[in-house]
């Protein structure tokens, strides 16, 4: 359980990063991108900002996407998974209802007398 209450942490670290990348890149609206000054070339010019921030949001959305596989793993290991789905399902079933305000399916009492007719009392 340890474990996978720091993995929860770790993933919403790097999820929170992750939000923050996507916010800084520059969008074709002008959103909250980095904006001009600096000099034409080199790495904190406009186009190697956005560079850095495109390695950087594919490497936190490439660790993201990793722990969230390793937390269900770890999930599944904690909760003692790893039995079938099949074996999970409940499959009993009833003959006859324990509630006796329920009739019971297939027993004799669920329908009409073959020498009643049903409509009779409607035709009236």
């Amino acid at each position: 359980m340890t474990l996978f209450l720091f993995l929860t942490v770790i993933q919403a670290i790097v999820a929170a990063g992750l939000v923050g990348l996507v916010l800084m890149q520059k969008s074709e609206g002008g959103g909250l991108g980095i904006g001009g000054g600096g000099s034409p070339g080199g790495l904190m010019s406009a186009r190697g900002a956005a560079d850095v921030l495109s390695r950087a949001t594919k490497w936190f959305a490439i660790m993201f996407v990793a722990l969230s596989i390793v937390i269900a793993a770890v999930a599944i290991d904690a909760s003692g998974g790893g039995n079938d789905f099949g074996d999970s399902l409940d499959r009993s079933t009833t003959e006859a209802s324990e509630d006796p305000a329920i009739p019971a399916i297939g027993g004799e009492g669920d329908s009409a007398p073959a020498d009643e007719d049903p409509l009779a009392d409607v035709a009236e």
